[in-house]
């Protein structure tokens, strides 16, 4: 046979402008052709070439041999990953799985746009991920545990109801923490290998919409019911949540950064998707919702990585499987707007006094309120150099000097 265990073989690939180049190692062993040419259909499709893989498998799938995959670069820079893996009770699919640090390809933005989320691989360091733990250790009587009924957020006796007892748990305020705990934190307002995303996926003078927060799941503990979309429960269209393509460009009213501090391997519980459906038309039946039917068709579970960011349209149907790893499960979770948008009102009329303090140029800029950029809203950058920067576009002086005899204020 062809040799291929569908359910958990990675399969990394590249494109050239001539032809496939492979270069890392993972054997494949055997499973049936029907699974098989299943998964190489929805490779081939991501790859945009189907006869280079069919004839580089072919060419490979001789008895007594193990296949040979490797990460390659895409237009010599950047790494494009497809991850072949199998999502809540045994759905496998292929999904698009970023390792971008200096922007969206047009893959990246493909898949966003088609399934309403993105996996970004590796933004924070080991390092990182150790300072935002110890920085949790230090605080986690601070932990808020989701017990009464009202609080729960998995119905009973359903499947994303865990244990039953085991509750999810909550922490906020991490950004006016002392330091140095709260850095790691408020490096995410505006992180160097994130606002590439952030700007192509809220628009330039994104903002912090939401006050962050820590979520932790011991063993047991339950998931979270299907929520989210841009159609509500009685088929009205969510505004505030909406996803839209216009004129070469996405827009996504409100965006979640879902940071992960721990691994979450295949089957492990927490972050599940529907995707696509930020583009749905109809509500969301009540028995997927709560994880009653259908769910092994259509809903997916992301493999990550400590480090690992994934980034979702509010919009796109989501919620947790629960968890089952014998570790505590950890991500921050932060919700960014566009500039002129506003759903959380913890900015108004400030954010906390102590999330202030200390903050660099660029993470201030993140947390302005709703304005439009042309009246000098402060615009976070990349620069060449991986970097960032803080740049204004506003109005020209003459017309903000005869505002101000209009109106009397500096703004209308």
């Amino acid at each position: 046979g062809c040799g291929m265990k569908a359910a958990r073989v990675l399969l990394q690939v590249g494109i050239t402008s001539s032809a496939l180049t492979l270069t890392s190692s993972h054997s494949l062993k055997g499973s049936s052709p029907l699974r098989s040419i299943h998964l190489l259909r929805g490779v081939s499709r991501a790859t945009e070439n189907r006869f280079q893989v069919y004839g580089f498998i072919n060419s490979v799938c001789l008895p007594q041999r193990s296949p040979v995959f490797h990460l390659c670069k895409l237009s010599g820079s950047r790494n494009v990953a497809i991850r072949q893996t199998r999502s809540f009770q045994d759905n496998v699919g292929v999904r698009f799985i970023s390792s971008m640090s200096n922007g969206m390809t047009p893959q990246e933005k493909y898949m966003f746009d088609l399934q309403g989320f993105l996996v970004v691989r590796g933004v924070l360091s080991k390092e990182e991920v150790e300072e935002a733990n110890r920085a949790i250790d230090n605080n986690a009587n601070q932990f808020r545990p989701r017990i009464d009924g009202p609080l729960r957020n998995a119905k009973v006796d359903t499947p994303l109801a865990g244990d039953g007892t085991t509750p999810r748990m909550d922490m906020g305020g991490m950004l006016g923490w002392p330091l140095p705990h709260s850095l790691v934190f408020r490096k995410l307002l505006a992180h160097p290998k994130l606002v590439p995303y952030i700007n192509e996926l809220c628009g330039e003078g994104y903002r912090l919409d939401h006050m962050p927060l820590v979520i932790a799941s011991e063993k047991g503990a339950e998931g979270f019911s299907l929520h989210g979309g841009t159609i509500n429960s009685d088929g009205n269209y969510v505004p505030y949540l909406a996803y839209h393509y216009s004129h070469g460009k996405m827009y996504n009213n409100l965006l979640a950064c879902s940071v992960q501090l721990v691994d979450h391997p295949a089957d492990s519980g927490g972050f599940i998707v529907i995707p696509g459906s930020h583009k749905a038309n109809f509500p969301t039946p009540k028995e997927i919702i709560n994880g009653e039917d259908g769910m092994g068709s259509i809903v997916f579970q992301p493999e990550t990585k400590a480090g690992d960011v994934i980034l979702f349209s509010e919009g796109t149907v989501h919620g947790a499987a629960p968890w089952k790893m014998p570790y505590q499960r950890r991500i921050a979770l932060y919700r960014f707007a566009p500039p002129t948008v506003a759903y959380g009102r913890a900015y108004y009329p400030t954010w906390p006094e102590s999330y202030y303090d200390g903050l660099t140029e660029e993470q201030r800029a993140v947390l302005e309120p709703a304005y439009n950029t042309r009246l000098d809203r402060p615009l976070v950058r990349p620069t060449a150099d991986e970097q960032l920067k803080v740049e204004h576009e506003g109005r020209s002086q003459e017309k903000k000097n005869f505002d101000k005899t209009v109106f009397g204020t500096d703004y209308f």
